[in-house]
């Protein structure tokens, strides 16, 4: 059984519960990394620590959501070990997996409807990393010491 961290803003918490009740019904286990209520709140008080736990190898693959995507996914980008991805439609959560061996997917919860986010989910979870040419691109990523 595949071990999912998931994160959000106030603007993503209710896609996330979503996510949470389909990725259960599916037999996935969830580490839900918060909020716990869709108060408002700063997305990087929630990012930060999946991030740190996605960095360390705890995690295998994360969500994380927002409003726009974007700034969850720059904040889990400050990470070495992390790659997250926006994707607004399943074969962009493909292509995250299949050519960048992204290990967050991150969702534009206010651009996408539920659907469509499932799909991404779904594409994003079931998808493996190439390897290949795309491998010598991946390891370039992460900044040199």
């Amino acid at each position: 059984m595949k071990h999912i961290a998931i994160s959000c803003d106030h603007a993503g918490f209710e896609l996330k519960e979503r996510v949470k009740a389909i990725l259960a019904e599916k037999g996935y286990a969830i580490e839900d990394f918060g909020p716990a209520t869709a108060d408002r709140m700063d997305y990087p008080d929630a990012i930060h620590p999946l991030a740190k736990a996605i960095d360390k190898g705890e995690f295998e693959l994360g969500i994380i959501i927002c409003g726009s995507g974007n700034g969850v996914a720059m904040t889990a980008n400050k990470y070495p070990n992390v790659r997250a991805g926006i994707a607004w439609n399943p074969e962009l959560a493909e292509l995250t997996r299949q050519h960048n061996d992204a290990n967050i997917l991150s969702l534009p919860a206010r651009f996408i409807s539920e659907e469509t986010a499932l799909a991404c989910v779904d594409a994003f979870l079931t998808t493996n990393f190439e390897g290949g040419r795309h491998a010598v691109r991946v390891n370039k990523i992460a900044i040199p010491c």
